[in-house]
């Protein structure tokens, strides 16, 4: 089981050294345990702050409830459109004091008679506050949008559908 984040405010008594790097390792296992299967179950929520700020290349936003339905849309437009999608989590580690960086690839084949892959790299980086709680998440791709978008739309060439 996951274990429960305290939720702290900003009148909670500071953490020892211990107790933050404790509340770290909480936040590590839990990334470790959410990411792989967030395109099946939600995640866990009691890492972030009520104020969680979000950007990727597609999307900026603010507050807890916006983040939730980011993961919400995320489950439901892969079980409608894809036949199969990972979240592959290769690394989760803590790469400064108030920082956790994560490493990732999204694979997938979409619902189409000629089945396109998908396929990108991305890298998170979670800001975390004085009580080791998430405050910010920042999602880098390795291609743009576009790119990844006209996988989605690419049919095989002439030669490849010969070979089937």
């Amino acid at each position: 089981m996951f274990w429960q984040a305290q939720i702290m405010t900003a009148t909670s008594p500071q953490l020892t050294p211990e107790q933050y790097q404790a509340q770290i390792e909480t936040v590590i296992t839990t990334l470790k345990n959410d990411l792989p299967t967030l395109f099946e179950k939600d995640i866990s929520y009691n890492i972030y702050t009520s104020n969680i700020y979000f950007t990727d290349p597609v999307n900026t936003f603010k507050w807890k409830f916006n983040y939730r339905i980011i993961f919400w849309t995320l489950r439901f437009h892969a079980r409608l459109f894809f036949s199969e999608i990972y979240f592959d989590l290769h690394r989760v580690q803590q790469t400064a004091v108030d920082l956790i960086s994560a490493d990732w690839t999204v694979r997938g084949t979409l619902r189409l008679p000629w089945k396109p892959q998908i396929f990108f790299n991305g890298s998170s980086a979670y800001k975390l506050t004085e009580h080791a709680l998430i405050y910010r998440h920042e999602d880098t791709w390795d291609r743009s949008p576009q790119t990844i978008l006209k996988q989605f739309i690419q049919r095989p060439s002439a030669s490849n559908q010969d070979e089937r």
